[in-house]
């Protein structure tokens, strides 16, 4: 995985870099539209014979066109889009299924579509060496409420209300690779009566 550490203390951060096409037989791609132009400017960097091996995934914005066509002229072998990081995972996940060793998997966008692309690699046999990472766009966290394991989407505030059991979430800078996910714990466990102060945070 490209490495760009973020904060050196905490040991479970993910770590991003740039992205840049290295050897492999397949490229795969998956971005939304935060990382729409790091795909793009890799791919317009490839001789036109290395397309038949790109393969690309990508998340737009609602009502976008613009990065979809541009994505879509690039030439790739494959091009997808879908409404939903979840759905485009499942699919880089079927993709993934057919790879043949050597492959290489690049992820750019938002931590969330990073973390759970990452997850997904390496659910499918990917080593982590073949396996790069570009952060872009909002440092909004998917946060997994440790007391009912909800997951929350796109949390920007700390601390954050958990939408299933209502408890107020202290957001820790732990993260879990497995679950692509940064903990969430209860704030005021001892008094549930203390108000605390809600602030955006990750933004």
């Amino acid at each position: 995985m490209s490495e760009s550490l973020i904060e050196e203390s905490i040991l479970s951060r993910p770590t991003y870099g740039t992205l840049k096409i290295v050897p492999g037989l397949a490229h795969y791609f998956l971005a939304d539209a935060s990382g729409a132009e790091c795909v793009i400017r890799v791919v317009q960097e490839l001789p036109r014979d290395m397309l038949e091996k790109v393969h690309i995934l990508y998340v737009p914005t609602p009502g976008e066109a613009a990065l979809i066509t541009s994505l879509y002229a690039l030439g790739a072998k494959r091009f997808e889009h879908f409404p939903t990081i979840e759905e485009a995972v499942a699919k880089l996940g079927d993709w993934l299924s057919d790879a043949k060793m050597g492959s290489q998997l690049y992820l750019a966008g938002t931590e969330g579509l990073v973390g759970q692309g990452v997850a997904k690699g390496e659910a499918c046999g990917l080593d982590h060496t073949a396996v790069q990472c570009e952060h872009r766009g909002s440092l909004a966290r998917r946060v997994q409420c440790v007391h009912c394991k909800t997951m929350i989407e796109d949390v920007t505030t700390q601390p954050v209300k958990c939408p299933s059991c209502d408890l107020l979430l202290l957001v820790r800078d732990h993260y879990s690779r497995r679950l692509a996910a940064f903990q969430g714990v209860c704030i005021n466990a001892e008094d549930p009566s203390e108000e605390i102060e809600i602030k955006e945070v990750f933004k």
